[in-house]
Order: C-alpha cells, then structure tokens, then sequence
C-alpha cells in the first residue's frame, strides 16, 4: 500500500533496515536537477531505492510564546530534558522508543506505578530503576538488566519485554548537547520538552540571531533525513523526509543485493576478523586536514585501498601549554621523538600531593603567599622552597574537633631542611624546579610519572617529514587512550597507514578480498590535530570511568581564633605610657577570594591515590634491549 514518505519515516523502525523502496509518485525540480546541496530532490515515479539509515538532521523548536524556531545538531548550548509525563504502558515499548546500550547516555531511569516482583526481589510503588541493557531472544522475546536507584545496598534483577505497567521517566539533571540529544535521548514518536540552560558566547559569529532567541522552555519537533542507495548509483544520498512523494515498501519482492553495500569505517571496524584483508572501492572520500601528511592523503584519496586488519591501538592525548587557543594532538606511541622535562604549576597542596611518585621527590618554590590561621601548620611565603614526598599527608584537628588535611613536607633554608605541615587546601600556587636534564621517550613518560606531566621536545621525529611537536613552546601529556584503527595500504604496498575510525568520515564497498600478502613496508602512524570539540568529547568520556578524591575547601568553615596575647599589669598610680608609634612587621599579603570561590565544606579524603590515567589501560612496555634506570631523586 503506497504512503506518503512523512508516514513512512514516523512508522520506520531502524532496527528493521534496510528496507527497499519504490515511487509511486514522482517529484520533480525545475531543470530536472537529480541532486542539490548534497540531498536528493528529484525522484522519478518507479525508481528503487534501498533505505539504510534515518537520522534527525535538526530540530524545530517550539517556544511557549508560539514561535517556531528551527535548531541545527551543531548549535553551541546546552540544554536540560523535561522528564515525560505520559507513561509508557510496557517495558517493549521503552526498548522500542529509545536506545539502551552499555554507553552512560543511553541508559535511562523510570519509576513504576505499581510494585514489581522479579524473582531476584521486590521493586516497590514509586521507587525508580535505570535500564542497564537489552537482551534480545530468538524469537522476540527477550529481557532488560535492571538496577534500583538509591538503595542500599543494590539491587539488581531482569524485567521482561512483555512486562506491562506504567513507567514514567525520572527527573534528569544531566546536561546535553543537541547532538546528544539526537542520538542517545530522543524517543521514536514522541516529541521532548527540554529547557535551554547555557549557550555559548563564543560561538556567536556562528549563531548571530539565534542565541539570544533561544531561552526557556521549548518543545524539540525533529526532523529526519534518510540515507538511501539508489539503484544505479553507487554514493549514499541524503531524501529529506518532508518530501512530497508516495512510496510503496517493496523489500519482499527485490533481492538486497542488487544495491551496492556502502560502509562507513567504523561499519568496516565492526566486521569479523575472517573479513579482512579486503580490497575497498572508496565511494566517499574524507575531508582532508591541513596538517595530515601528504602520503596518507594520497592514500585515502586513491580510487582503491587494501584494509588488511582492524584494531585497536593507543594514543597519547597532549595539549600545547599555551594560553591562548592550544592545539590538541594525539600522539601514537611509536613517535621517536626524545622529550625533556618542563616546570609544572601547582594551585594547590592539594595537587602537590597528587603529583607525587614513588621514583622521586617533588621539588617547588612557592609563587604566592599564603598565612594558615591555625597553630600548629605552616604559613608560606613568595620564594619558600619545598620538597615534597609521596604519601606524606596527615591531619589536624582545630578547637571544635573539626579535621584539617594536611600535607607534610620540608622547606629549604639554606643547607637545612626544616619539617613543617601546610593546609592541604591552601590556595597559595606552587612552580616545580626541575633538575632532572634526561631525555626521554614518550613511552617512558607514561611509564614514570604520574600525568597529567609537561615536556618539551627536544630531539624531533627523523623519521618524519614534518614533526609539528618540535616547534611547539611545551606540551601537556594528559591521558593514555585506545582507540580503533584500520590498516590501510596502497594495491602496490607501498604506502601503508593507520586510519583512525572515529576521526575519518569516508565510505567504502567491499570489492574483493586480497590475495597478496601483508604490507612490505612498516605500518605509519600519523600524529593527529584534533579539533577542540574532538579534545573535549574524549576527556568528557573518558574522565567518567573514575571518579577523583574531592578538591578540599579552600579555606577553613571556622577558623578557630588565636590564644589573646597577655598585656603587661601597670600599677595603677603609674602614669599612662604614651603610645609608641612603630611600623607593622612585614607580612606577605593574603590573597582573599570571598567573591569567586565556593566556600562549602567538602569532605575530608584521608586516603588517596595518585590516578595515572582516566582510563583504565595496562602499562605500556618500555622497549626491549636497553635497561632505563628510574629517575634520580634530587637531593641537596
């Protein structure tokens, strides 16, 4: 039965494509323009098409005041879900309405109308659940992993698809991005309220007169777009969805295969190890970066490549110690290039302690004053030299029996060394004297200090053409990560490159598989200039896996006060002694922050550890075939 191509995209279910497609009716441009702007608007009554993906592509924005706006993916603000009132009536139809998977922004919370009695224990009226997983059965039936929010101690149990009830979704105080929003919490058919809780100023020469409409409450209308194969064409198209034409589903009567089978890399990434190695008809080059290297464009950009294996390899995240504007890089762990230590800056005591490694001392000198109002812990002064060691923290505890965490450590007068205690949240800035002149790899980076770590290289990348980290004034080492790549070479093996998944948006068609053998020449590693969007959707993520000890108060809730100083008895027929005028003994000033810091409480850590990387990876190796002593400790 024909239906129009707006009805058919609000009854699609993506987990049923690809479905194929005819015309019943046709639309037709002036001129007979078969593509425009990168999206199909002529379609000819009979033509084939095989649906593979549908996307929303923007938002129409409904305000309270009745005006319409239209909100691209890419617009700069954040935005906080209105939990929907209307309840979903089974558990089927929240696995079908949104997505539930193992990433953090797809598992959704609800509360339940009535008690529920899973066999692993009771789920009473009002109480809220998050939806962990879906496992699908053979035959349709399947279950969803469950969890009961804020109960001690947890409970976990399973809740079939067709368990029926009423579900409504919980409050969420999480903050997303239109993209976001789009991708993991908007469900099938139904429209989202959401409220407007930050833009960006920044981006206003992009948005000029779209900021400031954007506020309040609005309700989020999306608008697809469907990526189709047509018949005799072998690039993917873009068919907006709001297209005035009739289609008819016609998959039982077509076969599949008919239609070229276009892939993105990750689609590649995801096939099974007896897939590769293939050889890959590139259909839809990559937008090329300035600073990639010549060779791998030439590679990406010829008409055929060979994909020989998919894996996953690490990455070393760095930032540009700069100010303004820093580039971000990830950097592959075979780069050569020799590295040397620079200074690292330190705003706290707390992050003194945090910097600490069992392979050396930590030495600083104080770049700010700071005076401790208790007895008992040390006041710094501008120019104080401090050694720190690992695990030297303790505490004190003030008049009120209220614990202060403190850090222990030594400061330098002249060839003395004197052991003093300074408030761990003490604000006063620390620099690091460096006295270790070693050069070392990036390996051996990761491998012996605790990051985030600065350098600088010293010795560039021979083995490159062009080592954009020579000429930068200092690098940041932040993180170690993983992420998938593909091994791409040349049909003559002469070129032969590692392409990032995630970073390379370029669409393939499995030709044939390759009957050569691997690649003569040695797999390349590009160094890779991210975006900042890019830099900060990694450290988003990736932060999340471990939660850090809490920032300690910058200051102390009360203060407890100083013992009065004793005034000297005067006899009382004295004559009173005339006041003497003398100056204030010099003090370093204090600096106060009343106006721009939080003053609550945090709570005390006693215990902490130094956390090496957000992710959880295994160390790297350091390379075989030369012994690398440890760092030397500095010692006066």
């Amino acid at each position: 039965m024909a239906m129009t191509l707006s009805e058919f995209t609000r009854t699609l279910d993506p987990k049923t494509l690809p479905k194929i497609l005819q015309i019943q009716s046709g639309i037709y441009s002036q001129g007979a323009v078969y593509e425009l702007f990168g999206q199909e608007c002529c379609l000819v009554t009979g033509d084939l098409m095989k649906i593979i993906d549908i996307g929303i592509t923007r938002f129409t924005a409904r305000k309270s005041d009745g005006r319409n706006l239209s909100l691209p993916l890419d617009y700069p603000g954040l935005f906080r879900i209105e939990a929907d009132s209307q309840p979903y009536l089974s558990i089927r139809e929240i696995t079908d309405s949104l997505k539930i998977s193992s990433h953090r922004l797809a598992q959704p919370a609800f509360f339940t109308a009535a008690q529920l009695h899973p066999p692993e224990g009771c789920v009473n009226e009002g109480e809220s659940f998050q939806i962990k997983s879906v496992i699908l059965g053979p035959d349709g039936d399947g279950y969803v992993d469950c969890e009961v929010l804020h109960r001690e101690p947890k409970l976990s149990f399973r809740l079939k698809l067709s368990q029926e009830g009423q579900f409504t979704e919980c409050d969420d105080d999480q903050f997303y991005t239109l993209r976001e929003l789009a991708q993991w919490r908007f469900p099938k058919g139904r429209t989202r309220m959401v409220t407007a809780a930050k833009s960006l100023p920044t981006m206003d020469t992009l948005f000029p007169g779209l900021l400031e409409n954007v506020c309040g409450q609005m309700t989020l209308t999306p608008v697809y777009v469907l990526q189709a194969v047509m018949q005799l064409r072998k690039s993917i198209v873009l068919i907006p969805s709001n297209l005035d034409v009739e289609v008819m589903d016609v998959t039982e009567q077509y076969d599949m295969d008919a239609f070229i089978q276009p892939l993105s890399l990750l689609d590649v990434f995801q096939k099974p190890a007896d897939f590769f190695p293939i050889v890959a008809e590139v259909l839809e080059k990559p937008v090329m970066d300035r600073h990639m290297p010549e060779e791998l464009c030439l590679l990406l950009h010829s008409p055929q490549v060979v994909i020989h294996q998919a894996y996953e390899a690490k990455r070393v995240l760095a930032t540009e110690t700069r100010l303004e504007a820093p580039r971000h890089f990830l950097i592959p762990v075979s780069y050569n290039g020799r590295l040397k230590r620079r200074p690292r800056e330190f705003p706290t005591a707390y992050d003194l302690e945090r910097a600490c490694s069992d392979t050396e001392t930590l030495h600083v000198v104080a770049t700010r004053g700071f005076e401790s109002p208790y007895d008992g812990l040390a006041s710094v002064h501008t120019s104080d030299e401090f050694v720190v060691k690992r695990n030297k923290h303790g505490e004190v505890r003030d008049a009120i029996g209220e614990a202060t965490d403190t850090l222990s450590c030594q400061r330098i007068k002249g060839k003395n060394r004197e052991p003093v205690q300074i408030p761990m949240y003490q604000d006063g800035g620390f620099m690091e004297v460096v006295h270790d002149k070693r050069q070392y790899s990036i390996v051996e980076v990761c491998h012996w200090f605790p990051l985030p770590f600065n350098v600088k290289v010293s010795v560039r990348d021979l083995s490159l053409k062009e080592d954009v980290l020579a000429s930068l004034p200092g690098l940041r080492i932040e993180e170690e990560l993983t992420e998938p790549y593909l091994l791409v070479s040349t049909l003559d093996l002469s070129s032969c490159w590692e392409v990032a998944v995630k970073r390379t948006h370029m669409t393939v068609r499995a030709d044939k598989a390759w009957t050569g053998g691997p690649p003569g020449c040695g797999q390349r590693s590009a160094i890779e200039d991210i975006s900042e969007d890019c830099y900060y959707t990694m450290r988003r993520y990736a932060v999340t896996t471990v939660t850090p000890p809490p920032r300690p108060p910058k200051k102390p809730r009360v203060p407890p006060a100083r013992p009065a100083r004793p005034q000297p008895v005067r006899p009382e027929n004295s004559p009173a002694a005339p006041p003497r005028c003398s100056p204030k003994s010099p003090r370093a000033a204090v600096v106060s922050r009343e106006s721009s810091t939080d003053r609550s409480t945090s709570p005390t850590v006693n215990k902490r550890s130094v956390p090496i990387s957000p992710v959880t990876l295994p160390r790297l190796a350091l390379e075989t075939g030369r012994k690398i002593p440890p760092p030397v400790a500095w010692s006066t």
